[in-house]
């Protein structure tokens, strides 16, 4: 079988019955009272509309018909939502056309001269209304025909390309290898998975004097100051020319290759650039890969292998506490909850750390990662998501895995938590001890005793080779398929495309979810095709609720033919923004960051429609700079978190609230024996600490503020007067209310 077809392919391009459930019927309203009359009847007579109800019944339980329609691509569930709209059509239309009504006449009342039968071609015409791709399905067969890729650049086919596959592990001087060649070289592009990395050669290459462009899906610089094009450019993988030509070309991380969202940018790339000489840098586990996909263009792969620079140990022993922490420490989670958590009890115990999580910007990175390399800086930990595994230059002398269990987003789309592959687990321990840090060994451990097998049994597999490339279908192929079926949602097209694609054994087609989500969720707004596919591959992340919205927003704008100017857009995100005072702060803020960044990645397509990129931009950068300062005060931010969960007072009834401060006692001893908040064990308390109120405890704990306090005491004394009101009808005690408290109400 063809390793990674997509649903409806094939490795030998034989087509396969196509899933009808994708087929959503048309409606056709039942034809109303003509202005010429009804003439069917005029030339034969009116129809009996009981009789004609028991000749549609016999029609549709006859086998030969049902058969007869498989022929024409109906199954049994199309066969029956065809019949049930032609029936209803038959029924409720005031006039027929003569030629159904005279077939119909016959039926009812000739007896032997028309048969059930007869009814077959108006009813086949009227399924192919309803359902328009059984018409063209061997049109839709060929536009959606995703074998062969490589014939889609011509002008890479055109030129005998030097492929060059540098392989090896993290911190092996692959990528340096290849950046030589490209620096180098009259002419060159750099295609890098991340916005960081594209900085970084960008910033890298114009220090050493070789002029460099940056494209990134939300920025360009031309550094040339007549505004023409550099020799060289840094993009995005996704931004890469494939018909300019160059010297070199380097694609990094190459293995990125079987990404289920993202692998055909790399497909693209390595098919598609024109360059003389093409490196490429990543895992040995893509080499055969490569290699069988350029076999098909008569292209040689040279391979050369890296070892590590420095040496890495996996250590024997779990850290266990973070009591254990030594400077140069990064503690690596899968979750912002256990992020939030760590750094609490990092700084329980007096140290700082310094945070790295995805949805953090770019900016805000490199401030954190820069805080945690400074050997003058206090900051000595850093408690880090997988985001630090590309990227980010740091110098970390151990690797602490705080779990080994990640969520991820499967072939189907569908979430799952598994322990996280061999290749992920390389690619994170692999950032201790780099070549470039003070650090010169590496070590890696968990932080729990009962991980660490585990860990040792992940790093120790083979990575398996990886087997298929993605792709991903055009704007032109989309196009097409709407023309054939122009009544049809782009959700569904898209849809109805994957299921029709074949594919090469060595290609997949990648999972479309994100595009499909955004299709949905402005598919109620008129655009032209052409624009909804562009709003439709913007990049957003649909965990975050304001983001969805922004692009439905704009996009609505966008319709109205309205721009969206910069003071439109400051009113929007209710500019100005204030440092975060909480957690949800600080998300909040990450969201916005996330809403600027979508305008700018529009203002490339729409220029007219997003006028304002540089003012936006510039706004992006205080932005940035706030959340710097918000998570460079993360713990803070934490704690009165953690304190404004546990001083809910709506969760507490009025009963207990005369007793509050022994509900609050109960609540924090909880708290700090819960091993998920990351508290320590409390000690036992002296005779003079028992002394103390619980309220300056928690004052001395950082929980509680002293305007915290008096704040609460308003709370609790509006609250309780409150509640006493509520609770004493008039005439009556509040005291006998509450002995009336536990009988069941009157009413």
């Amino acid at each position: 079988p063809a390793v990674g077809s997509a649903p409806g392919g094939s490795a030998s391009g034989g087509s396969k019955a196509p899933n009808t459930s994708l087929f959503v019927p048309l409606t056709v309203k039942p034809q109303g009272p003509s202005a010429d009359g009804d003439v069917g009847a005029e030339l034969t007579r009116p129809l009996d509309k009981n009789e004609v109800k028991k000749i549609l019944d016999q029609f549709y339980k006859r086998k030969e018909i049902q058969k007869l329609g498989a022929d024409y691509g109906l199954d049994a569930r199309l066969f029956h939502q065809a019949f049930i709209s032609f029936r209803n059509y038959i029924l409720q239309s005031h006039s027929l056309d003569v030629d159904i009504h005279i077939i119909l006449n016959d039926i009812c009342f000739s007896a032997g001269k028309s048969h059930v039968d007869d009814l077959f071609p108006f009813f086949l015409r009227h399924a192919k209304q309803i359902f328009p791709v059984l018409e063209c399905k061997d049109d839709l067969r060929k536009i959606s025909d995703l074998r062969i890729p490589p014939n889609w650049y011509p002008e890479a086919r055109a030129i005998q390309r030097k492929v060059i596959f540098h392989s090896g592990p993290t911190n092996s001087g692959k990528t340096y290898h290849a950046i030589q060649k490209y620096l180098s070289a009259k002419s060159g592009v750099y295609c890098g998975p991340l916005k960081l990395l594209a900085h970084e050669i960008f910033e890298k290459s114009n220090a050493e004097g070789v002029p460099c462009d940056l494209v990134t899906g939300e920025e360009r610089v031309l550094v040339e100051p007549n505004g023409k094009q550099a020799a060289h450019v840094a993009c995005t993988v996704e931004m890469c020319s494939v018909t300019t030509p160059y010297e070199v070309a380097v694609i990094d991380e190459i293995q990125m290759i079987k990404d289920p969202a993202r692998g055909w940018a790399w497909t693209r790339a390595l098919l598609g650039l024109c360059a003389e000489e093409v490196h490429l840098c990543g895992e040995a586990a893509a080499i055969d890969l490569v290699t069988e996909l350029l076999y098909t263009t008569g292209e040689e792969v040279e391979v050369r292998n890296y070892t590590r620079l420095t040496p890495i140990s996996v250590l024997d022993h779990a850290l266990e506490s973070l009591d254990n922490l030594r400077p140069g420490d990064c503690i690596v989670c899968f979750s912002k909850n256990d992020i939030y958590s760590v750094s609490r009890q990092i700084e329980i115990r007096g140290l700082e750390s310094a945070v790295i999580y995805g949805s953090l910007p770019p900016g805000t990175k490199l401030a954190q990662a820069k805080k945690f390399n400074d050997p003058d800086d206090p900051c000595k930990i850093l408690v880090a998501t997988d985001a630090i595994g590309m990227g980010l230059n740091l110098s970390i002398r151990r690797i602490i895995f705080y779990s080994l269990i990640k969520p991820s987003i499967n072939e189907k789309g569908e979430k799952e938590l598994e322990p996280i592959t061999t290749s992920q687990a390389l690619q994170i321990a692999g950032r201790a001890g780099r070549f470039s840090s003070k650090y010169k060994e590496g070590e890696v451990t968990t932080m729990n005793r009962e991980d660490l097998c585990l860990l040792k049994e992940i790093l120790n597999k083979p990575v398996d080779p990886i087997k298929a490339a993605g792709l991903h279908p055009t704007a032109e192929q989309i196009e097409m398929f709407a023309y054939h079926l122009p009544d049809t949602t782009l959700s569904n097209l898209i849809d109805i495309f994957v299921d029709f694609s074949q594919v090469d054994g060595q290609y997949f087609v990648c999972n479309l979810d994100d595009f499909k989500f955004s299709a949905e969720l402005i598919q109620h707004i008129p655009l032209s095709l052409r624009v909804r596919y562009v709003f439709c591959t913007a990049p957003i992340n649909k965990k975050q609720p304001f983001v969805c919205s922004s692009l439905l927003q704009f996009a609505r704008q966008y319709s109205r033919n309205e721009p969206l100017t910069f003071a439109w857009l400051r009113r929007y995100i209710k500019w100005p923004l204030h440092p975060p005072n909480n957690i949800k702060d600080l998300m909040d803020l990450e969201a916005v960051h996330d809403v600027l960044d979508l305008y700018l990645w529009l203002s490339y397509r729409f220029i007219d429609m997003f006028p304002d990129a540089s003012l936006v931009r510039d706004l992006q950068k205080e932005l940035d700079g706030i959340i710097q300062e918000g998570v460079h005060n993360i713990t803070k931010l934490i704690k009165i978190s953690e304190a404004q969960r546990l001083l809910n007072l709506e969760n507490v009834s009025a009963d207990s609230r005369s007793r509050l401060p022994g509900t609050l006692k109960s609540q924090a001893k909880r708290m700090r024996g819960t091993k998920a908040l990351g508290y320590r064990a409390a000690e036992p308390p002296s005779s003079s600490a028992e002394e103390k109120s619980l309220a300056s405890r928690l004052v001395q704990q950082g929980l509680l503020t002293a305007d915290m306090l008096k704040q609460l005491e308003k709370e609790w004394l509006t609250q309780r007067t409150g509640h006493g009101r509520d609770r004493t009808e008039p005439g009556t005690s509040s005291k006998g209310s509450r002995r009336k408290k536990k009988e069941p109400d009157s009413d």
